[in-house]
């Protein structure tokens, strides 16, 4: 292999590679190419080599293609000829250059970084050439181009693209301006790459830099306005340099003096910036790597590729404003899917935590904060996305624990960068700040913010200022505990970031099962018995801020609640608060207020146990008989076209915002009360009625509420949730994955018991299979714990056995095993075996050998008729009309070596043991079937397979009529010439055996007699 390697090495003048480097596809198509022109001109004159070349592209497409390659190819590769080569390429293309584009575009974003460095030069001038002749897609080309000038280096090779590229654009303008796409391209890279270029000896490139923008922007300054607001920003960062000062001084106070268009900076300020201008400043591979870890590498295993991302990119001190760039890609562009979001995969949040924390210098700490919390200044719910907002408020939420100076100077900069950002429009930007705030709540990304604003780990006077310019979001109606998630954003990252150890660094690269499992149950026992203990030390509840909101009736009720301490009492003022909101001159917009009163009120009895310990009907009515239950029992009682009906709904909605729990509060009400038997379907209402307004999304929050309180209170909801809403929790894993995520042995073995006594039904036919599909990616203890629950149902093993094909003995050890338990009991069909015997062939892997052995010893003859007629079905020459009509469901595709390669296993399995399996007529007369068609290279593999139907055949020469398949001439006929006639009279045979193999299965103790029945049928 090293001499091949060897010599194929100094063939590569495009690319360059290691001796390891297997040979790059493309440039061996382009060598190849470039071949063939060479031999089409070799030796001619520079006339003849262009009629050559025009006569062979005339032929056709192929032709056209080789040709156009392989002048690219020479252009690139050998400079002398270069010129030549692209005269030719003019000449003779006919698609205007289109092939010729594609390639480099290809070249410039897959394979750059390899180009050796003539390549490299050669692809510069080739770009300039395309520019001069104003060749139509030229700008995508330079575009791309254009991307490859990485911001944060100033290496040599860099700064020669950088020059080169800026050389082109000014020597071109006249094309330049011509596009308005290009003219903001160029105009956002060179503005960004100008603050790499200050050093003394950079500054007469900086100098062509300022030339270029400043003149862009005065003379085409709406082309560039379509940047948006991320052009302020840029020009906020160089606007020290003296021309760019001048520029920012008209861009503020003389708009006209840029264009009659632009009417003032707020005009672009609240422009939402392109995706296509934050990727810009980003090479291909800088993209690639940052694309990988937000959508393949799991959070806790991310540590490797940031330290490989940080040496090959922020390992200098110039590299540090590249982190600007990074933070403003990852919020702009990286919108992971909900999948993505609620998995264990990296979160956004973390990879902005980790270029935070590994920040060197001040000033770009700075420019990366103000690129975190740009989109919030200016934010308006209606144009701009949640999903450009929320990681910056995240970092702040899950870097108090193990980084709380990172969340102290992000609140910090968010409260300062409001007046100081630009003083006449601190107005502006404060409302921004506010929009943002309250659609990350609106949004539910966090339940509440006054555990963030009003942690005890912030210092006083950041507390004190964050009340200061906050007041709105600085109390909570519950404890700093609770937090919920933007669409179900990955609770499994909550699990590991519980943990006081680095969040972004992550030293321990990923966490063990046992860790795990520890982990877990701490967090269960945290979350069921840290909110009561909060509870105890917390101060009084505070509703001073709400009382002057409400009318004089309304508040003096408020304040009596408050004010008793007897749970009947309460209920019987809770009971004069919901007359009054039923009255017909109730005030709707006091609905708010109102709630967050209730909210902070009943904060004690939402912080508490809610299921009783004994569980009886006594207890299960008492538990009930609380002043947030009035509420639900009100609503019980009137019907759906009660005016009130809907006004206590808007109630519990307004509530439900305030205090997440009030969801499976009432899930909890209408299962356990007396009074709301039969009313279940109450819940529904209640979900429409939500900012949610989706029964299947509310439902699954709110369980998931559950799950993080009270798994007692989940296992007991369980039944009630499945059955009354079976097309919200049978259809997808996604509920049960929260069961089986939490519960113990014991609360399993409950759950299978309601499965078993009717009362839970977790899975149906139609969607178990893509359930168990599901679960195959959950933990070990999940797995089981699924895979129990649906043994405990009865659903044939037929409807899930097609599982078989996505399971490898490797990966998924736990489905495995607990289907090789459950098939062990199954007697086999014939859809069983074949997919059984459709598993690779692995000498590790033993589950079909140990289930065909099992069966092998249980049911040997129902086995060996269906592996009989499997054999026969997939051999070399099968009958169509027979494989037709025996296919009776879409299973995978299985080849005559799998079962002979399984058949062997199985032969060496049962070698040593008085198993006769392999004497039995249906296999040995399969295997005779077999050897008489297939090739010598099967006969030689599974000799001694095949050396078994032999020895029956021997047998069976010497008695004729003893056996099914009687002829003489069988044996004799596949040692000589002719060997058509046995196989074709054993076919049939074979079919008329097939076709009364039903009648003759109850008599089945006797072979002789199915024998007997082929043989007449042979005769006849």
């Amino acid at each position: 292999m090293e001499p091949a390697a060897a010599r194929a090495r100094p063939q590569g003048r495009l690319l360059g590679s290691t001796p390891l480097d297997a040979k790059d596809e493309l440039e061996e198509r382009l060598e190849r190419c470039a071949g063939i022109v060479q031999g089409l001109t070799n030796g001619l004159s520079e006339r003849e080599a262009n009629d050559a070349l025009t006569a062979n592209v005339c032929k056709g497409q192929q032709q056209h293609e080789e040709v156009c390659l392989g002048l690219l190819s020479l252009v690139l590769t050998e400079p002398t000829q270069a010129q030549r080569s692209y005269r030719d390429l003019t000449l003779v293309n006919r698609d205007g250059m289109n092939i010729v584009l594609v390639k480099m575009n290809q070249i410039l974003m897959e394979k750059f970084l390899k180009l050796q460095d003539i390549a490299r030069t050669q692809m510069v001038w080739l770009v300039r050439e395309l520019v001069k002749g104003a060749v139509i897609g030229a700008d995508g080309v330079l575009m791309t181009l254009m991307k490859q000038i990485a911001g944060g280096d100033i290496s040599n090779k860099n700064l020669w693209l950088a020059e080169n590229v800026l050389d082109i654009l000014l020597e071109q303008k006249e094309w330049v301006v011509k596009n308005s796409m290009l003219v903001a391209m160029s105009v956002y890279t060179f503005l960004r790459l100008m603050v790499d270029h200050g050093s003394s000896t950079l500054l007469p490139l900086r100098q062509k830099e300022v030339d270029y923008c400043t003149s862009l922007l005065r003379e085409r300054f709406m082309d560039c306005f379509v940047i948006g607001r991320d052009l302020v920003r840029l020009l906020q960062i160089v606007g020290r340099i003296p021309e760019m000062e001048v520029l920012w001084r008209d861009l503020i106070h003389n708009p006209p003096a840029l264009s009659t268009q632009y009417t003032g900076l707020i005009q672009l300020l609240t422009a939402r910036t392109s995706r296509k201008f934050l990727a810009c400043r980003l090479t291909p591979d800088m993209e690639t790597k940052l694309l990988f870890m937000t959508s393949r590498v799991r959070f806790g295993q991310q540590k490797r590729y940031q330290d490989w991302f940080q040496r090959q990119y922020l390992s200098t001190a110039e590299s540090q404003s590249l982190r600007c760039d990074l933070i403003r890609y990852i919020c702009g562009v990286v919108h992971p899917s909900n999948e993505v979001l609620s998995s264990d995969i990296l979160p956004r949040w973390a990879i902005i935590g980790w270029l935070l924390t590994t920040c060197t210098s001040n000033v770009a700490a700075s420019n990366a904060k103000l690129a975190l919390f740009y989109d919030w200044l200016f934010f308006n719910p209606d144009k701009d996305s949640i999903m450009n907002i929320e990681p910056a408020i995240l970092v702040m939420h899950h870097s108090m624990k193990p980084h709380p100076a990172i969340t102290a100077t992000l609140l910090d900069f968010m409260c300062r960068i409001i007046p100081h950002f630009y003083p006449p429009l601190e107005s502006q930007v404060r409302l921004g700040v506010f929009n943002s705030l309250n659609f990350i709540m609106e949004k539910r990304v966090l339940a509440h913010l006054a555990p963030l604003f009003d942690n005890p780990k912030l210092d006083r006077e950041l507390r004190c200022m964050l009340r200061e310019r906050f007041p709105e979001f600085c109390t909570s109606p519950s404890p700093p505990a609770e937090v919920k998630m933007e669409e179900a954003v990955a609770v499994e990252m909550d699990n590991h970031l519980d943990k006081e150890e680095g969040c972004y660094d992550n030293t321990e690269a990923a966490f063990s099962d046992d860790e795990e499992e520890v982990h877990s149950e701490g967090k269960k026992r945290e979350f069921r018995f840290h909110p009561i203990k909060e509870a105890v030390e917390e101060e009084p509840a505070d509703i001073s801020n709400f009382l002057d909101q409400l009318e004089e009736a309304l508040r003096d009720k408020v304040q009596q609640l408050h004010k008793e301490s007897d749970p009947e009492v309460q209920c019987e003022v809770m009971q004069d608060i919901v007359d009054l909101i039923l009255e017909e001159d109730f005030d709707s917009e006091q609905m708010s207020t109102l709630a967050s009163c209730l909210a902070e009120l009943f904060k004690a009895h939402f912080n508490g146990e809610v299921l009783p310990e004994d569980i009886t009907e006594e207890s299960l009515e008492e538990s009930v008989c609380r002043p947030l239950h009035l509420l639900f029992r009100t609503l019980c009682t009137m019907q759906e076209e009660n005016s009130g009906f809907s006004v206590l709904l808007e109630m519990l909605s307004e509530l439900y915002q305030k205090q997440p729990k009030v969801g499976y509060h009432l899930l909890y009400y209408l299962k356990a009360s007396k009074a709301a038997n039969g009313k279940m379907s109450l819940y529904e209402s209640f979900a429409s009625a939500t900012a949610l307004g989706d029964l299947h999304t509310c439902l699954m929050m709110d369980m998931k509420a559950c799950q993080e309180d009270d798994v007692r209170l989940l296992c007991y909801l369980t039944p009630s949730i499945y059955s009354e809403f079976p097309d919200e929790t049978l259809r997808s894993g996604e509920l049960l994955n929260m069961i089986v995520a939490v519960i113990d042995s014991a609360q399993l073995q409950e759950l299978m018991c309601h499965v078993m006594m009717g009362n839970l039904v977790m899975f149906r036919k139609d969607s178990v299979l893509n359930i168990l599909i599901q679960s195959l990616d959950w933990e070990t203890f999940e797995q089981y714990s699924t895979w129990q629950l649906f043994l405990a149902h009865s659903i044939p093993m037929e409807t899930i056995i097609p599982i078989l094909q996505h399971l490898k003995y490797k990966e998924h050890p736990e489905a495995l095993s607990c289907l090789l338990l459950q098939l062990r009991r199954e007697k086999p069909t014939e859809d069983m075996v074949k997919m059984v015997l459709n598993r690779p062939c692995h000498h590790d892997d033993q589950f079909t050998t140990s289930l065909l052995r099992h069966w092998a010893s249980k049911h040997d003859d129902t086995l060996a008729e269906h592996i009989k007629s499997q054999l026969i079905k997939n051999n070399n020459q099968p009958r169509k009309r027979q494989s037709l009509r025996s296919s009776s469901s879409k299973l995978a595709q299985l080849t005559l070596e799998q079962i002979l390669e399984h058949m062997d296993n199985l032969r060496l399995s049962l070698s040593n043991t008085k198993n006769s399996f392999f004497s039995q007529t249906p296999v040995l007369q399969a295997l005779q079937h077999v050897q008489a068609s297939c090739d010598e290279a099967h006969k030689m593999r599974f000799s001694d397979l095949f050396s078994l139907s032999e020895e029956f055949e021997d047998f069976q020469s010497k008695p004729p009529k003893s056996r099914r398949k009687a002829p003489v001439s069988s044996p004799r006929s596949r040692k000589g010439a002719a060997t058509q006639q046995p196989s074709n009279t054993e076919e049939e045979s074979n079919s008329t055996s097939n076709s009364e193999e039903e009648d003759s299965k109850p008599k089945a103790p006797k072979r002789k007699r199915k024998g007997s029945s082929a043989v007449g049928s042979d005769s006849d």
